[in-house]
């Protein structure tokens, strides 16, 4: 049951954003950073975590996951560090993903040639 939930919550994220890409002028671009801000706030007002006590990575992993890590990273750092959690929570709390997507796109770049469109 546990992947069905997850199946069923990053499945209506990824159809959200398919229908925001054919259905407006938004660009790819603007649809990931809305994802990542709606994360946030979604995790600052408390209707987050709940949703990923029950969908778990059908919640954690797309875009707005990351958001809601940021939120929660800065969350804890300012109750630890005062102000200053402020600019390092989000960082720390992503510090893993962020180092292995540089790693995986830095083996990418050396795997695989880019090509002019033309």
């Amino acid at each position: 049951m546990e992947y069905l939930r997850a199946f069923f919550v990053g499945g209506l994220l990824c159809l959200i954003g398919q229908i925001l890409i054919d259905k407006t002028m938004l660009t790819p671009a603007r649809i990931l950073v809305s994802y990542v801000v709606a994360g946030v706030i979604l995790s600052a007002v408390g209707l987050y975590q709940p949703l990923v006590d029950w969908a778990g990575a059908g919640a954690t992993v797309p875009l707005t996951g990351f958001g809601h890590i940021l939120a929660k990273g800065v969350r804890e750092a300012v109750r630890e560090d005062g102000f200053l959690g402020v600019l390092i929570g989000g960082l720390k709390s992503c510090a893993a993903g962020i180092s292995a997507a540089v790693f995986f796109g830095f083996l990418a770049s050396l795997v695989f040639r880019s090509k002019d469109k033309a």
